[in-house]
């Protein structure tokens, strides 16, 4: 399906539609691109590239932790998904964490991919536990008889609850992980809104929302989606 016009053009028309109409930006997101014959906002930003998932698990080692960012609306959470099962697809046990959503969710937005609502068929896992913490991905990662993939949404909820580690300390243990088993680990993370007001074309990692502290660079990788566009790059 192709976009009826540029990214850029279609987001600053849900930006003046959000106005005119008072809704949220977020709505008018997806009254456009349901306009332009798609689902959702998430489903128009993903057509937009030509797999993503593919080009960036090209660009991965065994061992890698990658931070993968973007403002709302611009696939981030789709992304994920679709590397978690490009992941199971080339044989790795794949899992995809989440505090966000819920299964049903998770599996509805499986199928706006083309997927059948049965991951199980994909060898990818759904974990929608309340528990879900480094320690926890990192115990269920150790059930695995060989590397595995993780993708993580979000970050910025991993110490949401006092009961916790700091951030900080469960990136840590996430990253000692990674390195040491092999395991391919992919964090979602929420942009701040400053970014939007900055002249700049993507996001970095100064841009990510961070209401805790936390070593960044922790991550080996980042990559940031914003506008239709991806960058993925080596966390110096």
């Amino acid at each position: 399906m192709k976009l009826s016009a540029p990214i850029y053009r279609l987001k600053r028309n849900a930006r003046i539609m959000s106005r005119q109409r008072g809704i949220a930006l977020n709505e008018a997101l997806d009254a456009i691109a349901r306009e332009s014959g798609f689902r959702s906002w998430d489903h128009l930003a993903f057509a937009a590239r030509s797999d993503p998932a593919g080009s960036i698990l090209r660009g991965l080692c065994q061992g890698e932790m990658v931070l993968l960012g973007a403002r709302p609306g611009h696939g981030k959470t789709l992304l994920a998904l679709q590397l978690a099962l490009a992941a199971a697809g080339r044989g790795m046990p794949s899992t995809f964490f989440t505090l966000e959503y819920t299964d049903p969710e998770v599996r509805t937005r499986l199928a706006s991919l083309g997927h059948a609502s049965d991951p199980g068929e994909a060898a990818l896992l759904i974990d929608t536990s309340d528990d879900i913490c480094a320690d926890y991905v990192v115990d269920r990662l150790r059930d695995r008889d060989r590397p595995g993939f993780a993708a993580i949404d979000y970050l910025q909820l991993l110490d949401q609850k006092r009961t916790k580690p700091p951030i900080g300390e469960q990136l840590a243990t996430l990253a000692a992980h990674s390195r040491s088993s092999g395991s391919i680990i992919v964090l979602v993370s929420q942009i701040d809104r400053v970014f939007e007001l900055a002249d700049r074309r993507m996001p970095s990692l100064g841009d990510v929302r961070l209401p805790n502290p936390a070593d960044l660079k922790l991550f080996s990788k980042a990559c940031f989606l914003h506008e239709g566009e991806m960058v993925l790059s080596a966390v110096a």
